[in-house]
């Protein structure tokens, strides 16, 4: 449906409408090169770590693997003109790889792999009318690791290594609008050689080819007090920033599986930098693109809790920083009358007008959160409720890879009062595989009703999903174990997985009592009879609480929250895990079954528009529905960024 070409085309549709505006600007240079700026860039790259290195090979999602694979990062330079045309600069930026490509074997004594690159580089520039070409080059630095492994694939070490190199390279730059510029730059790095042994003497001499795309913000006003702003230009250019730190103290814990919570406690960070890029292509038609870095790992390396504790946790978490196109699809809305409404500009929204009655298509690269399940008071980890069962229906198993997204098309009818929405996604390859095809699907029907309850806005949400994706079952499992006494549950259900349905339904309410408070409620069900694919270890799920602007004590930035969740199981699944199984994200070797009981607060500070710092106390009772462990404590502090 979407498997091939949605990326290429949306970059180029960018790309085709950036230089049309830059042409009808040729002769009208409006931008203040002089200067500092800061921006990001994405974009791909190859290369070598020479003979018998091995490489590891990274994904460029519908590119192909290479050494690097997607790339971005961040940059940041200052300017200075030596004449009417002449641009001096200096600019120092530092480049991610991609996620590992799940394609590859991995079967090899050891591989190697880049964690990141960087530069500090001079630059020199003339300016052409609006365009500003330039010639860089200086001094590189790069990290590579090589991962060891033993016969069977498992990996047994690793070795981290820094090098020290040089970059020379080329590019060019152009005015967007108002103080944003855009650029296209080509980069190769040459990184001298390091001596590694594995066991036996490796040299890794790194070298790469960087190409990059990206966009400069410069603090200087445009010259031109009359300069179209981004909005005038069709453009929307967003972005956020969010680093959570969450930790717990020891815990009761008589044992331990592969999956637990560990008893001693411990303290996990995550991070994340986003890019929302969006561009008006014709009335009603628009395309969007979301880089974004990601950095961390939840607590136990996300495992241990059915409601995890940390909605920005991702299960391909890392060490170090990796860049996912995360989104990218364009939008169609087909106006159909019932007087008009305002779009405010923000993040993958081009701001305009649009009619109350429409129809909108998206199709792309998403995720399903986007546009189902969404209620104003719980709904967003980087700025409300952090754990994953009270800012979503838990028991919907959406179809996702590692990070949450998935390819897919939605279709929206919106009327004044209501709205009908439904999609069709490409599911996992397996559970738990960042690998998505369309050779089963998941499909989801979202019917919402807008009303007024007490003169306050109100909004219900109904909906019904369904998957079709390989999974295992537990009751086949279970049945294995007892036809074959000694066979492993977990190597009895990976033996069983074949394409099966997952069914279930799931109801959203939201309503406000006043300005400042609002209350909110979720119950979500599935069938439990086959294995999670996607997201936790959740078959039926009850969650509600209140979010309280801080209005009242003169703080009208600030909010206090309070919710509950209980998380339940089918009874197949309970057995099965109770039999020694591993699930998604629990699996404690053997199971005193409780229903799992939380409890979140929180309390955020505005600290400038755009800008806040929360403190979260989560409680759950139960950890992974085993009454053996826990209780456990989590505490959470969270500085979140956005313009």
């Amino acid at each position: 449906m979407v498997r091939s070409g949605v990326i290429q085309a949306i970059c180029g549709a960018l790309a085709l409408h950036g230089s049309t505006a830059m042409a009808a600007d040729w002769a009208k240079p409006r931008i203040a090169w002089d200067g500092l700026y800061a921006g990001g860039h994405f974009g791909y790259g190859s290369g070598t770590f020479g003979p018998s290195t091995h490489p590891l090979l990274r994904s460029a999602d519908e590119f192909p693997s290479s050494i690097t694979g997607f790339t971005g990062g961040l940059q940041l330079g200052y300017n200075r003109a030596l004449g009417p045309n002449l641009v001096a600069g200096l600019e120092a930026d530092v480049t991610f790889p991609g996620p590992l490509d799940p394609h590859q074997d991995g079967i090899a004594p050891y591989r190697t792999s880049y964690n990141y690159l960087a530069t500090i580089r001079p630059r020199l520039g003339y300016r052409v009318g609006s365009f500003l070409p330039f010639v860089t080059g200086g001094l590189a630095l790069g990290s590579t690791r090589i991962d060891t492994f033993d016969g069977a694939g498992n990996r047994t070490g690793e070795d981290d290594k820094t090098h020290v190199g040089w970059t020379l390279g080329a590019g060019i730059e152009w005015p967007i609008a108002g103080n944003w510029t855009g650029k296209a730059e080509y980069d190769y790095v040459a990184l001298g050689a390091k001596t590694r042994h594995v066991p036996a003497p490796l040299e890794v001499r790194p070298d790469a080819h960087l190409f990059k795309l990206g966009v400069n913000y410069r603090f200087d006003a445009p010259r031109r007090t009359t300069a179209p702003t981004l909005e005038d230009n069709g453009w929307s250019i967003h972005g956020q920033t969010t680093f959570i730190a969450q930790g717990y103290g020891p815990i009761h814990s008589p044992y331990q599986g592969v999956a637990s919570l560990p008893g001693t406690g411990m303290t996990r960070e995550t991070w994340t930098a986003t890019a929302f890029i969006g561009r008006k292509l014709w009335e009603g038609g628009a395309v969007y693109f979301n880089p974004e870095i990601a950095q961390g790992v939840g607590l136990a390396g996300t495992l241990g809790l059915a409601g995890f504790s940390n909605g920005e946790a991702q299960k391909a978490g890392g060490d170090y920083p990796r860049v996912r196109a995360q989104r990218y699809f364009f939008q169609q809305t087909f106006g159909f009358g019932g007087g008009q409404e305002t779009v405010e500009d923000g993040p993958n929204q081009v701001a305009g007008k649009r009619d109350i009655d429409r129809v909108t298509l998206t199709v792309g690269r998403f995720a399903i959160g986007d546009y189902f399940d969404a209620n104003a008071y719980a709904h967003d980890p980087r700025a409300d409720f952090m754990n994953w069962a009270i800012w979503s229906s838990a028991a919907y198993d959406f179809p996702a890879d590692l990070p949450g997204f998935t390819r897919g098309g939605v279709l929206e009818v919106n009327r004044k009062d209501w709205a009908l929405r439904a999609g069709l996604f490409q599911v996992p390859r397996a559970p738990a595989s960042d690998i998505l095809e369309f050779k089963s699907g998941g499909g989801v029907v979202e019917y919402e009703q807008r009303y007024a309850l007490w003169n306050q806005p109100g909004k219900l949400r109904v909906g019904a999903f369904s998957n079709r994706g390989p999974s295992g079952s537990y009751r086949n499992a279970l049945n294995a174990v007892t036809a074959v006494p000694g066979t492993d549950i977990n190597d009895a259900i990976i033996a069983d997985r074949q394409v099966r349905e997952k069914n279930g339904f799931y109801a959203n309410v939201e309503q406000a009592l006043g300005e400042d408070l609002g209350i909110f409620g979720r119950y979500s069900w599935n069938d439990g009879n086959n294995e999670t694919l996607s997201f936790t270890d959740i078959d039926r799920s009850l969650s509600g609480g209140l979010s309280l602007k801080g209005a009242r004590w003169k703080r009208p930035d600030d909010t206090f929250g309070l919710a509950g969740a209980i998380n339940a199981l089918s009874g197949p699944h309970r057995d099965f895990l109770a039999a020694g199984g591993t699930g998604l994200l629990i699996g404690d070797g053997r199971l005193n079954y409780r229903t799992e009981k939380i409890l979140e607060t929180y309390y955020l500070i505005g600290l400038r528009p755009g800008t806040s710092l929360t403190f979260d106390y989560q409680f759950i009772a139960n950890p992974a529905y085993n009454a053996d462990r826990g209780p456990v404590s989590v505490f959470s502090a969270r500085l979140h960024a956005e313009f």
